[in-house]
C-alpha cells in the first residue's frame, strides 16, 4: 500500500509555511486515496467519467467507451466474460454493482457444504483468503521487507561478523541492507505520523476560531479569504486555512494521512505485528490451498469496490457510474490486506480464479519484495496454460521497473515470460508535459502500455462514490477493455487479446514529465508500447480476427 509522492511534496511545502521543522517522506502505498494532495492546479478537476471519453470527440484522453459502443458494437451479439478481482474485497450488494456479480451456481448458499466439491465450502461470489473459518479477517498485515527483516533478525541479531560463517555470509550482507532500510522507513512513518498530527491539530483549530469569527457551521475557501480583520488570531487561522486549502488538504485527507502513518508503524513496520493467525492455515505450507472463508467484502473493500465499478458498474441504469464493459460479471477474490500482500494468497487467488472459470484476472497490487516467487510464477504458469489474461497495476513509486523490481510480474525465475500478462501504467487527464501521473511507474521493457489513473470516479462501499487515483485504476481500466472486446470477439485466446490490446494504443508523440520529478523525456520510452489502451481501436483490430475455419468477410 503506498503514498504518493504528491504527499511529501506538498507536505514539505506546507511545513515551511507553517514554519515546522519536520520532515517526512511517503511511503507508498497502492491503495490509498491521498494521491491529489498537490498544489492548487490538482483542484481543476475533468469530468467524472473522462476515462470513456475520446481524445478526437472530447479533447481528453479517455479510452474511447462509448464511441465504441455507439459506432461498433451496436446490434453485436455479446458473451458473458468473467473478471475475478483479487483485492481487497468487494462491496456486492452495492446498487451499481450487484446486477454484475459472479455467482457460483453449483453452490448451495449458507448449508455449510462444499456442494460444487471445488474445495471451498460456500463460495458462492468468491473467496476470501485472508479470512479465518470462525468468519473473521485480516485487516491490517506488515510490509513485506517487515517479515524478511523480522526473519533474518532472528538469526543474525547481535552476531558480529566474524561470527558469520563463509555459507551464511552473502545472507547476513542481506540482512544488514534490510535492516538498514527497514529502519529508514520505520522513521519515516514515525515522522509522519508526528507531522500530520502537527497538522491536524492546527487545522482543527484554524477551522474552530473561523467558524465562531463567522457564525457558520460550513466554512469554504471564498468564505474564508473575505475575513477582513484586526484581531491577529483570526488572520492566522485565515492564513493557515488557506495554506491547507492551496494544498489540497482538507479534513478528510489529513484523517486519511495520519491513520496511513498510524497504521505504517502500529502494523506495517512492526515486527512484532503477525495477524497470520487469524487464517489459521500452515503458512509455511505453500502448497496449502483450501483456507478462507466466503467474507468477500471483508473489513474494508472500498479499494476493490472501486476497481470492480471501472469494469463492471451497471451500464445506463441513470444512477452512479457506468462500467466499461457491460457483459461481464466481477469474481470477488480477496487476498490484499491494508499492507503486503502475501505470495501464497496471491498464488491461491489465481488459481481459484482460473479453477472458477475466470476469462481475465485483474491484480491492482504489488511490492518490492518478494519471498515466494516461485509459488506465484507457478501460478502464473497455471493461468497462462489455461487461457486466462492476468492484468496488473504496474504501481506508484514512480520508479522505472526495468531497474528495480516490482512483485508480482511475468518473467520467470528461467528467463522466460508469460504471455498472458498486462503491466499497465497510470496516465493523467491533463495535457502536454503533465500526461502522465507523477506517481506512476513505469519502464521500456517492464510496462507494457498506460490507461486512466488519476481522478477516476467509481464505486466504492455502502451506496457511494469517490475519485481515486492510481495505477490501481489504471489495471481496471484496461481489464474492462479486454472485457469489453472479449465479449464481443470470444473466439480470441489470451494471447490474441493481448496483442490486440498493445498493437491498437493510441501512440503519443509528446514529451512528459518522468515520473516523480522534473525530467522531461519522451512518452514513448516510458512503457513498450509507447501507447495508450483504447477500446474503439481495440475493436477495429479484433473485427480482422476470424474463428478458426472461417473467412473473413470482404
Amino acid at each position: 500500500m503506498q503514498l504518493n509522492s504528491r504527499l511529501f511534496f506538498a507536505s514539505n511545502l506546507l511545513i515551511g509555511a507553517l514554519v515546522l521543522n519536520s520532515a517526512a517522506r511517503a511511503d507508498h502505498d497502492e491503495s490509498t486515496s491521498l494521491f491529489t494532495l498537490c498544489c492548487k492546479d490538482t483542484l481543476l478537476k475533468p469530468p467524472k467519467n473522462w476515462f470513456h471519453m475520446d481524445y478526437v470527440q472530447d479533447g481528453i484522453m479517455g479510452v474511447s467507451t462509448e464511441k465504441t459502443y455507439a459506432e461498433l458494437l451496436k446490434g453485436r451479439p455479446a458473451k458473458t466474460i468473467v473478471v475475478a478481482v483479487i483485492d481487497s474485497g468487494v462491496d456486492i450488494d452495492h446498487e451499481d454493482l450487484k446486477e454484475n456479480i459472479w455467482t457460483n451456481t453449483g453452490e448451495i448458499p449458507n448449508n455449510g457444504i462444499d456442494d460444487d466439491n471445488n474445495g471451498y465450502i460456500d463460495d458462492v461470489h468468491g473467496w476470501n483468503f485472508i479470512g479465518g473459518k470462525d468468519g473473521t479477517n485480516v485487516h491490517y498485515d506488515t510490509y513485506e521487507i517487515t517479515r524478511i527483516y523480522k526473519k533474518l533478525k532472528d538469526r543474525f541479531e547481535g552476531k558480529t561478523e566474524e561470527e558469520i560463517q563463509p555459507n551464511e555470509k552473502a545472507d547476513y550482507e542481506y540482512y544488514l541492507d534490510i535492516k538498514a532500510r527497514f529502519h529508514e522507513k520505520l522513521t519515516e512513518m514515525r515522522s509522519g505520523m508526528e507531522q500530520f498530527a502537527i497538522f491536524s491539530e492546527i487545522y482543527h483549530k484554524s477551522v474552530r476560531l473561523l467558524k465562531a469569527y463567522l457564525d457558520t457551521e460550513q466554512l469554504t475557501e471564498e468564505l474564508v479569504e473575505k475575513v477582513d480583520t484586526n484581531d491577529e488570531t483570526v488572520l492566522t487561522a485565515k492564513n493557515m486555512y488557506l495554506q491547507f486549502a492551496y494544498f489540497g488538504l482538507d479534513e478528510e485527507k489529513i484523517a486519511e494521512a495520519e491513520q496511513y502513518y498510524n497504521n505504517g508503524v502500529k502494523y506495517g513496520y512492526n515486527v512484532e505485528y503477525d495477524p497470520r493467525p487469524i487464517v489459521g492455515d500452515n503458512y509455511e505450507d505453500k502448497t496449502e490451498r483450501f483456507y478462507g472463508n466466503n467474507d468477500v467484502k471483508g473489513p474494508d473493500a472500498s479499494h476493490g469496490t472501486h476497481v470492480a465499478g471501472i469494469i463492471a458498474a451497471v451500464r445506463n441504469n441513470g444512477i452512479g457510474i457506468d462500467g466499461i464493459a457491460s457483459q461481464v460479471r466481477i469474481m470477488p477474490i480477496r487476498a490484499v490486506p491494508e499492507g503486503d500482500e502475501r505470495d501464497k494468497d496471491v498464488a491461491n487467488a489465481i488459481r481459484y480464479a482460473v479453477d472458477n472459470g475466470a476469462h481475465i484476472i485483474n491484480m491492482s497490487f504489488g511490492k518490492q519484495y518478494s519471498t515466494d516467487k516461485e509459488v506465484v510464477d507457478q501460478a502464473i504458469r497455471y493461468a497462462e496454460e489455461r487461457g486466462v489474461l492476468l492484468v496488473h497495476a504496474a504501481g506508484n513509486e514512480a520508479m522505472d521497473t526495468d531497474k528495480n523490481n516490482f512483485y508480482p510480474q511475468p518473467r520467470y525465475n528461467d528467463g522466460k515470460k508469460a504471455t498472458n500478462w498486462l503491466d499497465v501504467g497510470a496516465l493523467s487527464w491533463k495535457k502536454g508535459e503533465m500526461a502522465v501521473a507523477d506517481f506512476s511507474n513505469y519502464g521500456k521493457n517492464n510496462v507494457d502500455l498506460f490507461a486512466p489513473g488519476v481522478d477516476i470516479f467509481s464505486t466504492m462501499p455502502n451506496q457511494s462514490y469517490k475519485e481515486q487515483s492510481g495505477t490501481s485504476m489504471a489495471a481496471p481500466v484496461t481489464s474492462g477493455v479486454a472485457a469489453l472486446v472479449w465479449s464481443y470477439f470470444p473466439h480470441l485466446t489470451a494471447v490474441q487479446l493481448r496483442e490486440i490490446l498493445l498493437k491498437s494504443v493510441v501512440k503519443l508523440d509528446q514529451k512528459v514529465k518522468l515520473p516523480g520529478g522534473e525530467e522531461v523525456v519522451k512518452f514513448g520510452t516510458l512503457s513498450a508500447t509507447g501507447g495508450v489502451v483504447n477500446a474503439y481501436r481495440a475493436v477495429q483490430e479484433a473485427m480482422k480476427i476470424t474463428p478458426a475455419g472461417k473467412k473473413r468477410k470482404n
